[in-house]
């Protein structure tokens, strides 16, 4: 959400607040009270309070919209005067976040009334495809929509409907998917995780492979989503060339997983760049198979090695742990180490502020995380469109509700405590950047210079 979203809803608040007050001091709400507090009114449901006052208001709305379109008020004795008249209504059951509203859609005689407040074919108002696709990004399946809105305010629509809802947000999709990157970046991240999609007559695990790339300003953004059957260097050197293709074309540091191939698919695209093994998914390598009582031992074994000084001061800790009966009794976590070695190596080059940046893909892993808890409650996606769709607007929803709750903590005493999370990965600025930045631009003098 935009600083002048925020500033509009706050605004709009403070008038709603500031206008009830009003009408709570002139006592125009005493009856009303009066009536809610002895049962003669209800709030909610159907025919309550709260649709009879949208029924009003929408049902004047759409007068004063024929009003306009004819010429004259309704009354107005010179009507006889003008070529259109009113030609009574029909009426018109709309779909709203509280329950179905009949309306009296107002005609005239000459049918040309187009109403703009409740279009001509619309059978549901926006708020609600707005609750309807922050369900669906929360998580729940078409079903689950369906029974929440019968069981919940009085709405019954069909799947197939709440599926077209959904789909509207498709065309937005694809321009994101598809829009304009920044033509350099100097740190990009590339992982992947495993969701369910029908394919024909099977349900198959497929990879959605996502990318995150940090700008010059340090911020983090998501650059696209890709499914495909596995994850295969193959098809990442594809979706490299798409990103180049929207205008990437060149990047400094690449950092990824250890999957065979990897490095060779990226550098097919750019050349220059520095690919390098995530540590953390290289930990958790090596400490596969160590046993329980050792696995303390062994990581701090491994802890001399990529936290070296340097390429030869990690070769020597790797040999001396190698050489320990702690190494022999784990032949596979050295062997881990020994055939990342070259891309494992690049990292040992940086000095330490660079290094937190570059050290692993948890950028995209904790995003990973957040949407897998979205995801969990599908038993597979019908279709690879479906399943990106749900994984961009999980990302959006995650966004915007930990913006909501930064913004109810704002304006907190110093010192209070404070809940909201901070960004998950979309426009979050990396710790430190600048400094990162400034050894960035020492390491690669020629080629980050032009952007600086």
């Amino acid at each position: 959400m935009s600083m002048i979203d925020k500033q509009d809803r706050s605004e709009r608040r403070h008038f709603q607040r500031e206008g009830v007050q009003a009408l709570e001091a002139a006592g125009v709400l005493d009856d009303l009270y009066a009536a809610i507090d002895a049962g003669h009114i209800e709030l909610e449901g159907k025919d309550g309070l709260i649709q009879q006052i949208i029924k009003a208001g929408l049902e004047r709305g759409l007068q004063a919209e024929l009003s306009d379109h004819i010429g004259y008020d309704k009354g107005d004795p010179d009507a006889g005067l003008y070529p259109n008249s009113r030609n009574g209504s029909y009426s018109k059951t709309v779909a709203t976040s509280v329950g179905d509203i009949e309306l009296a859609i107002p005609r005239d005689r000459d049918g040309t009334f187009t109403p703009m407040l409740v279009p001509k074919g619309s059978r549901r108002l926006d708020q609600l495809d707005e609750m309807i696709i922050s369900l669906y990004a929360g998580g729940m399946t078409i079903r689950d929509i369906e029974h929440h809105l019968a069981s919940t305010v009085g709405v019954e629509l069909s799947r197939e409907t709440i599926s077209k809802i959904t789909d509207a947000v498709l065309d937005e999709m694809l321009a994101w998917q598809q829009r304009p990157l920044e033509a350099f970046y100097p740190v990009i991240y590339l992982d992947a995780l495993i969701i369910k999609i029908r394919d024909g007559a099977h349900v198959r695990n497929k990879a959605a492979h996502i990318a995150v790339g940090v700008d010059m300003d340090g911020i983090k953004h998501v650059l696209g989503i890709w499914i495909q059957a596995t994850e295969g260097a193959k098809f990442w050197a594809g979706v490299c060339a798409q990103l180049a293709n929207r205008g990437l074309h060149d990047v400094l540091i690449v950092c990824c997983d250890g999957l065979t191939g990897f490095p060779e698919a990226i550098e097919a695209t750019w050349p220059k760049a520095t690919v390098q093994t995530c540590v953390v998914h290289l930990i958790r390598a090596a400490m596969r198979f160590v046993s329980y009582t050792s696995r303390k031992a062994v990581a701090a074994a491994l802890k001399t090695i990529y936290e070296a000084p340097d390429a030869t001061a990690a070769r020597a800790a790797l040999d001396q742990f190698a050489a320990s009966e702690l190494g022999q009794a784990n032949p596979h976590s050295v062997r881990v180490f020994d055939e990342a070695w070259e891309r494992f190596t690049p990292f040992l080059a940086f000095p330490p502020m660079l290094r937190r940046v570059i050290y692993t893909t948890n950028s995209i892993e904790s995003l990973n995380y957040q949407l897998r808890k979205v995801t969990k409650n599908r038993g597979h996606f019908p279709s690879d469109d479906a399943a990106v769709k749900l994984l961009w607007l999980a990302i959006c929803n995650i966004e915007d509700r930990r913006a909501r709750d930064r913004a109810k903590e704002r304006g907190l005493p110093r010192g209070s405590k404070r809940l909201a999370e901070g960004r998950l990965v979309e426009g979050l600025v990396v710790t430190n950047w600048k400094q990162a930045l400034g050894q960035l631009a020492l390491a690669y003098p020629d080629r980050i210079q032009p952007y600086l």
